[in-house]
């Protein structure tokens, strides 16, 4: 039998949750990372392209949040809220 990986949904033994110690650091982090709703409003309806990536980006740094795990938050934040459908 096998299990998957909680973080990026690989195939595990099933005695391990996760595949790596990078996932399950990224796994935690990401649970840790807090983004307020409106936040995610201003990036999606009132900024470029241009502009969501550096705001993204001093996000995380001022926070000390990797960049690539405070986008997947600030994606999963925007499909939960924002879309239609």
């Amino acid at each position: 039998m096998t299990n998957h990986c909680q973080y990026c949904s690989k195939r595990i033994p099933i005695s391990k949750v996760f595949c790596s110690a990078d996932c399950k650091e990224s796994f935690f982090q990401k649970i840790a990372i807090s983004v307020p709703k409106p936040f995610v409003k201003k990036l999606y309806f009132f900024c470029s392209e241009e502009q969501r990536d550096s705001e993204i980006k001093s996000f995380a740094q001022r926070h000390n949040w990797h960049e690539k795990l405070v986008t997947e938050k600030i994606e999963e934040i925007f499909q939960e809220y924002y879309r239609c459908g």
